[in-house]
């Protein structure tokens, strides 16, 4: 490859620094460990040529290597096209679950630079590092290699504010980009997701960071509790309605019976309809209330509503067909925000259908906080 970086530019939040030298430690004492890695498309590995070139299983490898006695076990939680909206609701099933010693949230390219991606980071920060079994955290911050856009800001905002070490990629593999040192085709194909050698890079930044950590053989004192949140923090215990964990009342609508097979095999535990009218209704609890649905590329598609609490006036209209071409999305709309706190009502109606739809309305989960 031979692309020369400024990696040691990259750490950009210092943080404290105990729990990574503890994991460490027992990681030299030949402790079980398991390694989460917790983003969207480039942390699961999208355009890598094969799963073992992604960053995050290079990060793995990494530790794999530096730490011979010890058995790593490594979770990969990235899902294509989604954010931290998501991350928060999915992240007790899909990551905590299964006991991480460390955890990297990667959302700095799937998430917006506004108030609102503030408070959903933060929702998922606080509970992964809040969790009981104290993981080691490391944000990890991605750009877009030709606008330099990402969500760096807000996100490292809130890693500061939780002491929590972070790396970027806009202080050291964007900067190369940018005065033409590496070409954008060289490392990525459509200037967001990273190829093979993009990957490595990626990983070459955040292993430097680690690379950096162990070679401290300072104590680090212990980090203070958990201090009050920098926004309304809504988020932080966000819950996923799917027909394994709720009942809703069905008109019209199936449920989806299969298993989910991995973690990006999103469209399943959900419910079906393809009857004009068709209805389904929630009952749940918080202020903030988000649907995810099916947008396929197959056209025609089904076309339903979302009310809250009986309110026909401000019904958010759910669209199944999707304008883009590279497969179909996991499209999530949020319903409202901030509302008064108390139980809600949410009703799903398909509204409009064609006789030769190709699919199905595909309704994945309803989100609450």
């Amino acid at each position: 490859m031979g692309y020369e970086i400024h990696a040691k530019r990259g750490w950009v939040n210092r943080g404290n620094l105990y729990r990574i030298k503890e994991l460490m430690k027992r990681a030299k004492a030949g402790d079980r460990m398991t390694l989460a890695f917790l983003g969207g498309s480039i942390t699961q590995g999208s355009v890598s040529s094969q799963y073992t070139n992604c960053y995050a299983y290079l990060v793995y490898d990494w530790f794999v290597r530096r730490f011979p006695k010890t058995a790593f076990t490594y979770v990969n939680a990235g899902v294509g096209g989604t954010t931290s909206q998501f991350g928060v609701s999915r992240v007790e099933e899909d990551v905590l679950s299964y006991k991480p010693d460390l955890v990297m949230i990667e959302f700095s390219v799937n998430d917006d630079d506004t108030d609102f991606y503030r408070e959903t980071y933060e929702g998922l920060v606080r509970r992964v590092y809040g969790n009981a079994y104290e993981p080691a955290v490391l944000l990890v911050h991605n750009i877009r290699y030709d606008t330099g856009v990402s969500a760096e800001r807000i996100h490292r905002e809130v890693g500061a504010h939780y002491s929590l070490p972070s790396v970027s990629m806009k202080t050291t593999i964007y900067p190369e980009v940018a005065s033409g040192k590496i070409q954008n085709r060289e490392i990525t194909p459509d200037d967001l997701h990273p190829d093979s050698d993009g990957h490595a890079l990626v990983a070459e930044v955040v292993t430097e960071f680690l690379d950096q950590v162990y070679g401290q053989t300072a104590e680090e004192e212990r980090p203070v509790p958990m201090p009050a949140p920098l926004t309304a923090n809504a988020y932080e215990n966000a819950r996923r309605y799917q027909n394994h964990n709720c009942l809703p009342v069905c008109d019209g609508f199936e449920p989806d019976v299969r298993l989910k097979k991995y973690v990006n095999d999103m469209f399943r535990c959900g419910w079906t309809a393809s009857r004009q009218g068709a209805s389904i209704t929630f009952q749940v609890e918080g202020t903030e209330i988000a649907v995810q649905y099916r947008k396929s590329v197959k056209h025609p598609a089904p076309v339903a509503i979302a009310v809250v609490d009986g309110d026909e006036q401000n019904a958010v209209e759910l669209d199944a067909a999707f304008d883009e071409d590279w497969g179909d999305c996991l499209y999530i709309s949020t319903l409202a925000h901030h509302m008064e706190k108390g139980v809600h009502t949410v009703e799903i109606r398909l509204q409009k259908t064609h006789e030769e739809d190709a699919e199905p309305f595909y309704l994945v989960s309803v989100i609450s906080a």
